[in-house]
């Protein structure tokens, strides 16, 4: 298996998941020029991708979806939920185009299942991803780690999971206090502390690759969210469990390098 974050970030996200040249997105929240350029960066092939999974229907996680479904021939996948609030952002797309799933779907020759999160969308969903070898966790905007997430994310082989925020710098910074309110609550977005404590439970001896991805531009850097879920990290039993981690930042506007691996 092998992934790499495209875009991370309010200013629009997306993710591909592959495995022997089969690969899917999960979002595409920047434009499809934007995101065919970042694909290629990776010496990756869009038409070797099979689909796009949405995991909720924020913009910045839909704006570029209905364009390039209609670009690369490909469906979209989505729960009714999430459906019902975005199509009409889509524009047209063909009927077999309009894929309808619930709880779990295999694609592009893996299993992916969906894990609710906590957000201020109509529904949103982590993924849990599961080829032949490994397991990768992909998991943003949720305000909580929800019961579904602890429960189904743990032990996984690689993990590109939200640290969006320093709640020091939110608290202290320029946003209005009602959007204060709403990061910081139970269904905004995971600050660097509470992912570094989850990532303390979810870790196991499996573990070698934790990206943190859609760190606020405004209320986070990338050295901060990087060196306190280091040291969280360093804190408990993980510096034991998984000698071999590696923790990396997704780039806001750029593919991420393309992680591999190994069997």
């Amino acid at each position: 298996m092998y992934f790499a974050t495209l875009a991370s970030g309010s200013s629009g996200n997306s993710i591909i998941v592959g495995e022997d040249n089969r690969n899917f997105l999960v979002d595409c929240g920047i434009t499809v020029k934007r995101l065919l350029a970042n694909v290629d960066m990776i010496n990756l092939s869009a038409a070797q991708i099979e689909g796009i999974i949405v995991t909720h229907e924020h913009s910045d996680h839909i704006q570029g979806v209905g364009a390039l479904a209609r670009r690369l021939k490909i469906p979209v996948y989505a729960t009714y939920g999430i459906w019902d609030e975005m199509e009409e952002s889509l524009g047209v797309l063909k009927p077999e185009q309009k894929v309808i799933i619930s709880e779990e779907i295999y694609l592009a020759g893996m299993h992916i299942q969906l894990i609710p999160t906590s957000h201020d969308s109509r529904e949103s969903y982590a993924l849990k991803v599961t080829s032949k070898r490994h397991t990768l966790a992909i998991a943003t905007d949720s305000g909580i780690v929800t019961r579904e997430m602890s429960k189904n994310l743990l032990g996984c082989n690689a993990y590109v999971v939200e640290a969006n925020h320093d709640l020091e710098m939110l608290i202290n910074g320029k946003y209005p206090w009602y959007l204060k309110k709403r990061i910081n609550s139970q269904y905004g977005h995971l600050s660097n502390i509470q992912l570094g404590k989850a990532l303390c439970e979810w870790l196991t001896e499996n573990a070698k690759n934790v990206v943190l991805a859609h760190l606020s531009a405004e209320n986070n850097t990338p050295e901060l969210a990087l060196n306190t879920v280091i040291n969280i990290l360093r804190g408990s039993e993980v510096k034991h469990r998984c000698p071999k981690l590696k923790v990396r930042v997704a780039p806001r506007h750029l593919p991420h390098e393309l992680i591999i691996l190994d069997r």
